[in-house]
């Protein structure tokens, strides 16, 4: 299992240290659960301190596809390594929405993770009108051969895929445990036939879409659910230990 908190847009740094050190305190002791908090840039140091000689990993929101250049405003893969990071978010579909990610750049970004020893967390999902149209299967198996092209052998667990219902995120709506089972099995499947079987199981298939301390239980409970990439919820220390205590049960 892998919950990982995505602050978005939140917290200045005191209040983003003080955050980690509430995880940090809230799940000390807890197992069979990998933990990670993904800060905004500015606070990645701060984190970062907090996080040190604990179980809670770092990640980072987004990165560029370059090592390094004339990119004002960018973060690089060699950048987030020297911060500490194990973990970065690619893809997510704010970004999708908001600054035209698409699935070619995705996969330039996965690429470059992998190559610095990052693992990069894919997220996918389809929108309420591509569901409504019976679209979503082909919408996420879409996103997922754009971000996987070209990769060949892949160590166990080198990645790891989000499937966010961008319908469920945000709007009060989530998916059923049976909606999003499906889903990741589907995804589970394109997997195994992309790499194998073996490989595939390795590859932990977050689910994405406003997982609260409420739901989390039966969400996870789910045969190819392997954990969460919570929003909202990861915003308080309480809450976000609910969900990884959730986890560490089911």
């Amino acid at each position: 299992m892998l919950i990982a908190g995505n602050w978005k847009m939140h917290t200045d740094v005191a209040a983003a240290r003080a955050l980690a050190k509430g995880v940090v305190t809230l799940t000390r002791g807890t197992r069979g659960v990998d933990v990670a908090v993904c800060p905004p840039f500015v606070s990645l140091a701060a984190v970062a301190d907090v996080l040190s000689g604990s179980t809670v990993a770092l990640g980072a929101q987004n990165m560029h596809r370059a090592d390094r250049g004339a990119y004002t405003g960018e973060i690089s893969a060699p950048m987030l390594r020297s911060a500490g990071c194990r973990y970065v978010i690619l893809g997510h579909s704010e970004r999708r929405q908001h600054f035209g990610e698409t699935d070619a750049g995705v996969n330039g970004k996965t690429r470059q993770a992998l190559s610095h020893g990052l693992i990069p967390i894919i997220c996918v999902g389809e929108l309420l009108e591509e569901r409504r149209a019976g679209r979503e299967t082909d919408v996420v198996e879409r996103q997922l051969t754009g971000a996987l092209s070209g990769l060949q052998s892949l160590s166990s667990g080198a990645l790891v895929v989000a499937y966010e219902p961008v319908w469920a995120i945000g709007t009060g709506e989530t998916a059923t445990p049976d909606t999003a089972q499906a889903m990741h099995a589907l995804i589970r499947r394109f997997l195994a036939a992309t790499f194998s079987e073996t490989l595939a199981r390795s590859i932990a298939v977050l689910y994405g879409g406003s997982m609260k301390p409420e739901n989390a239980r039966e969400l996870l409970g789910q045969p190819d659910v392997d954990g969460g990439l919570v929003g909202g919820a990861s915003l308080k220390a309480d809450s976000f230990a609910a969900i990884v205590k959730a986890a560490e049960a089911a």
